[in-house]
Order: structure tokens, then C-alpha cells, then sequence
């Protein structure tokens, strides 16, 4: 893919930047059977992803309307806390070495996640990562969660680019189509998702981990130095 004209980039959290997603997934099962409940695994990959009115939906249509579904998506979040605070959370392999090479890069940096604003601040204070962006948007700042656009038009607007001057990076199915149904470039870094064929049709490049996204950076940015001399 043609790297050569990214102005910025657009990260989400869960799964892509944080290895989170199989604590939220641990936490979904420990609190079924407070509910007592059969998880089912197969809802559970599909919140993946979704934001919490999403997740809901799911939970209300798998156990029924009248299932307790705020209050069991509350208790797992306590759960899942309680896994953050008692170390279990890490930066994806490359999150550091990408973050790095884009500050020296002096490319801005955005992240825009289906969390909540709260959320998302605990989050990447666990992991130490706070302060390196230069925009976060997060659920609570737009009507409309992945798979809407919202998030990835309203990080490239307050960075201040248009959306074909960023690469957005994600590894759910709803992130991929978030990014492609703003017009901005995506490169898919899966998790726990598999990509799939429409992944491979919305995605400008399906990459191993965020090292393959660095690399493929570098090797642009020294194009360009070639044709340049």
C-alpha cells in the first residue's frame, strides 16, 4: 500500500494498542455464571468491538429481553478492572516502537475507541500511554459508535487533516468498517477476530501486528528520501 502521503494516524485501543481484549472476554465468562448463565463465546467474540448499547443488544437478543443486561455488562466491568489493576494489562507487540517512530516521524496521532471517555483514560494509564496522542476520541464524545463513521470523522477533523491524509489501524470487524465508511485508509492488525473476505475487500492491507505496520511505514518514508536525492 501507498504510505507516502499519511499526515496522521488513527489508532484504536482494545485489541489493537492494549492486549484487553482477552481480559474483557475472561471477565464476560466469570460473571456469567454470577448470572447464572451459559456463556457463549460466540456473543461474546461479537462484542468485540461494538460499543456498550451494541454489546446490549447482543446480551438482550441471546438471553432475553428481560436478562439483566446493564447490570451484567457493570459487574463485568468491575471484573475486568480487577484483572487491569492486578497487572494483567500490556501494550500489543509494537506499540511502543510504533508510538516512537511516530513522534520522531513528527506525525500526529489520534485514537478513537468504542470506549467510554473514563474507560479509556484507566485504560491507557495502566499501560502508560495517557499522554502520547494528540487527539482522543472516545463513545462518549459522538452519537454514533463503530460501525458509523462518527469516531474516525470527528479524530481526523480535530487533528486537523482530511481523511485521505490518514491510515486508520484496527482489529475489529466494526473498526475496519468505521474507518472504510469515513473514506480513511485502513490496515487491518487482527486479535481475536480472523479477517475475513470482507475484511480483506475493506482493508487497503491485513498486517500480522503493529512491527509489520512499522516496518511498512519505514519502508515508505526511506521511498521517499530515495526519490529525494
Amino acid at each position: 500500500m501507498n504510505l507516502s502521503n499519511v499526515r496522521a494516524v488513527i489508532f484504536d485501543m482494545d485489541g489493537l494498542l492494549v492486549d484487553s481484549e482477552r481480559l474483557a472476554r475472561a471477565a464476560l465468562i466469570e460473571t456469567a455464571g454470577v448470572f447464572g448463565i451459559l456463556p457463549d463465546l460466540e456473543i461474546f467474540t461479537r462484542m468485540i468491538g461494538l460499543p456498550e448499547d451494541g454489546s446490549l443488544n447482543l446480551l438482550r437478543q441471546r438471553y432475553g429481553l428481560d436478562f439483566p443486561a446493564e447490570k451484567y455488562i457493570r459487574k463485568t466491568a468491575v471484573a475486568c478492572e480487577a484483572l487491569v489493576a492486578s497487572g494483567n494489562l500490556q501494550l500489543k507487540a509494537g506499540a511502543h516502537e510504533l508510538l516512537a517512530f511516530l513522534d520522531r516521524a513528527g506525525l500526529p496521532k489520534a485514537l478513537a475507541t468504542s470506549s467510554s471517555r473514563q474507560k479509556a483514560k484507566c485504560t491507557l494509564a495502566a499501560v502508560q500511554i495517557v499522554d502520547r496522542f494528540d487527539v482522543v476520541v472516545t463513545r462518549t464524545d459522538v452519537a454514533r459508535g463503530k460501525p458509523y463513521p462518527d469516531l474516525f470523522l470527528r479524530a481526523a477533523k480535530d487533528l486537523g487533516t482530511s481523511g485521505d491524509q490518514c491510515i486508520a489501524l484496527e482489529d475489529s470487524y466494526n473498526g475496519v468498517r468505521a474507518a472504510h465508511a469515513a473514506g480513511i485508509r485502513v490496515i487491518m492488525v487482527p486479535d481475536l477476530l480472523p479477517p475475513t473476505a470482507e475484511m480483506t475487500d475493506l482493508s487497503d492491507a491485513i498486517m500480522p501486528d503493529l512491527f509489520a505496520v512499522l516496518d511498512a511505514l519505514l519502508r515508505s518514508e526511506l521511498k521517499q528520501a530515495e526519490v529525494l536525492i
